[in-house]
């Protein structure tokens, strides 16, 4: 009985362990904007992969390189200085959605790491369109205990200010044209 007890002690002291050392989970992101224009005009800014910078306030310029095929990058250098190193997953226009992941960003231009999302443009039913931005990732620090600026919270507040902010400047813009 002595043994049993003394196991059962053990491995409570493991699980707590383990518990306790599970590191980040993932974040999920999603935020959307109903645009007054056609779905077609909304998807010619939002595909134009090499030049994101058209809609997205942050960033200053980019380059691609692959046109829209699997595996075509991008580079964005922000207006903060930073950049940002952007890999095509899928593109259709067909259905007005591509998805894209991060390769390479400092954590101090974006405190994320493992970061994939997809852009989809549709058809309003109210009329115009609705654009749905959606990501999902960890926090840059992949250890227990991040520092506040690399934390879960700091990561999806990030990632939300950029959502919401270029989805609002995609809708001034698109309704200008």
């Amino acid at each position: 009985m002595k043994k049993l007890l003394s196991l059962v002690a053990v491995l409570s002291l493991l699980w707590v362990g383990f518990a306790n050392a599970h590191g980040p989970t993932r974040q999920k992101v999603t935020e959307s904007i109903e645009i007054n224009a056609a779905p077609e005009a909304v998807w010619a800014l939002v595909g134009d992969w090499a030049n994101l910078q058209n809609w997205l306030p942050v960033v200053e310029s980019s380059t691609a390189q692959g046109s829209t095929e699997k595996g075509a990058t991008r580079e964005l250098k922000l207006k903060s200085g930073g950049v940002i190193k952007e890999e095509l997953k899928s593109y259709d226009a067909s259905k007005m959605t591509l998805q894209y992941k991060i390769n390479e960003v400092d954590p101090k231009d974006l405190p994320v790491a493992n970061y994939s999302a997809s852009i989809k443009v549709e058809p309003n039913p109210a009329g115009g369109s609705k654009v749905v931005w959606n990501g999902a990732f960890y926090r840059s620090f992949m250890n227990n205990n991040p520092p506040p600026e690399e934390s879960d919270e700091a990561a999806v507040k990030a990632v939300t200010a950029i959502y919401k902010e270029g989805l609002a400047n995609l809708k001034a813009v698109a309704e200008q044209k």
